[in-house]
């Protein structure tokens, strides 16, 4: 008896190879997926603006890089002895207004710079519902303004509402039309966050869901250099179980974030690149490994072992950097 139904994604036209870089930005699971390629040695810069949810914010943080927009100190408010922008994670929130302001602006003008040149872009969508502020110029932003973060502000200072597929759609088909003009040469990943957002209610979270699957697909539907990843789906439909589930019940554990990043090596990564990735796993497991007798000649043995690993692979592989394994494993 089969007691689980596998879904294997539809492989991608195009593939991301290591010379490739990779623009990252949305929710948590995009983090997740970031730190991975990292590991594994691709250039990539995930959420310049921190985590974003919702497909409004995350319009506005591309406009900005675009843009290169820098920030000034209207444009954040002071909450709870701290400066905060609406358009930012709270990892950008300092008690000094001159370092809240100098973080936010230095990450826009890296990734305004990462961007012009990116090969891929991946976007993950988390929620359609939006938080606007309520009051006229409330706090650095005008009545009926999406906001990314609340920042812990009162309840009564937001207007909560779920976007309407239509929005959603028009405003990332204007993003995408500002994309394409920056970086004509760009391809993009949609992806839906399998986080459920359970606070919202169960309801209103597959709602919430449902409005975006409609309008992503929307899009990807109809432009060849946009590409759909089904990470809600295989988690949601194949995974299937509570067990997939961290303790909150709300975020996919280790073994389904692993389980969904093999489904996506196998759709969207260059297969020889698939091979390097094993060498560089290799690697990565040796300089993590805890030598029980550093000062011994099997650990010395060890290092030099593996540091002519990573010379070879550096010769092999110019384009990708092994400075910081070739300084582990040679003691400097």
């Amino acid at each position: 008896m089969d007691f689980h139904l596998a879904f294997t994604p539809p492989a991608f036209t195009q593939k991301i190879k290591h010379t490739h870089s990779l623009f990252l930005i949305g929710s948590c699971f995009t983090e997740n997926i970031g730190s991975k390629l990292k590991q594994l040695k691709f250039s990539v810069l995930e959420n310049p603006h921190g985590i974003l949810f919702n497909p409004i914010s995350i319009v506005h943080a591309m406009d900005a890089y675009i843009q290169n927009r820098q920030y000034i100190a209207a444009d954040i408010f002071y909450q709870n002895e701290c400066w905060h922008s609406w358009q930012h994670h709270s990892r950008f929130s300092h008690p000094d207004k001159d370092s809240c302001l100098q973080g936010i602006n230095e990450a826009i003008h890296k990734a305004h710079l990462f961007l012009k040149t990116a090969d891929w872009i991946m976007i993950t969508a988390g929620s359609s519902f939006v938080y606007e502020l309520t009051k006229e110029n409330d706090a650095a932003g005008a009545k009926g303004h999406v906001v990314a973060n609340c920042h812990k502000v009162p309840a009564d200072k937001f207007n909560k509402r779920l976007l309407h597929p239509h929005e959603t759609v028009t405003a990332l088909n204007e993003m995408l039309h500002k994309l394409f003009e920056y970086n004509p040469a760009v391809k993009i990943i949609f992806t839906i966050s399998p986080v459920r957002h359970l606070r919202d209610g169960f309801i209103e979270n597959n709602r919430s869901k449902a409005a975006l699957i409609q309008a992503i697909h929307q899009l990807t539907d109809r432009d060849k250099r946009l590409f759909y990843f089904p990470a809600y789906e295989l988690v949601i439909d194949d995974l299937r179980d509570y067990r997939f589930y961290a303790e909150d019940m709300v975020h996919p554990n280790y073994a389904a974030t692993n389980y969904v990043w093999e489904k996506f090596v196998t759709a969207s990564i260059h297969e020889p690149d698939r091979q390097v990735m094993k060498e560089i796993n290799t690697i990565n497991a040796a300089k993590n490994h805890t030598a029980f007798n550093p000062a011994s000649s099997a650990h010395k043995n060890f290092l030099e072992n593996n540091l002519q690993k990573v010379l070879l692979l550096r010769n092999q592989y110019p384009y990708i950097d092994f400075t910081e394994e070739e300084k582990f494993f040679s003691g400097q």
